[in-house]
């Protein structure tokens, strides 16, 4: 088992980015008059994911840590939506997006998992 000295080496963390980065490229196909809209919110929820991971592992404290997961998971739940919007509004086909949507079902368990490690009580 290796051990964690950044919250780079979690697998969390690197899911997390990889979905950011997948999500930049399918949405570099949205209409352009989108740019200050879904593309711009989506974007951000996709960040978002990852850097609440970031933060909460440097932060002091556990019951912090488990606060800024949590704010991932959520982030994540505004990103699966966005991600289901683009499709039915025909921005990208299911054939693009299924996939998409499995990685955040299986980051949000990830997620869950870690949160229930740091706090058995949960």
């Amino acid at each position: 088992m290796t051990k964690i000295q950044s919250y780079q080496d979690l697998k969390v963390w690197n899911l997390g980015m990889d979905l950011a980065v997948e999500l930049y490229q399918i949405s570099k196909a949205f209409p352009a008059e989108e740019r200050f809209g879904l593309t711009s919110q989506i974007r951000k929820s996709a960040v978002s994911v990852p850097s609440n991971i970031a933060e909460g592992h440097a932060r002091s404290s556990t019951g912090d840590y488990i606060r800024f997961l949590k704010i991932s998971k959520a982030s994540l739940a505004e990103l699966e939506t966005q991600a289901i919007l683009s499709q039915r509004l025909g921005y990208v086909d299911r054939e693009t997006i299924t996939p998409f949507l499995d990685q955040i079902r299986t980051l949000g368990r990830m997620l869950n998992s870690l949160i229930s490690k740091l706090n058995p009580d949960s």
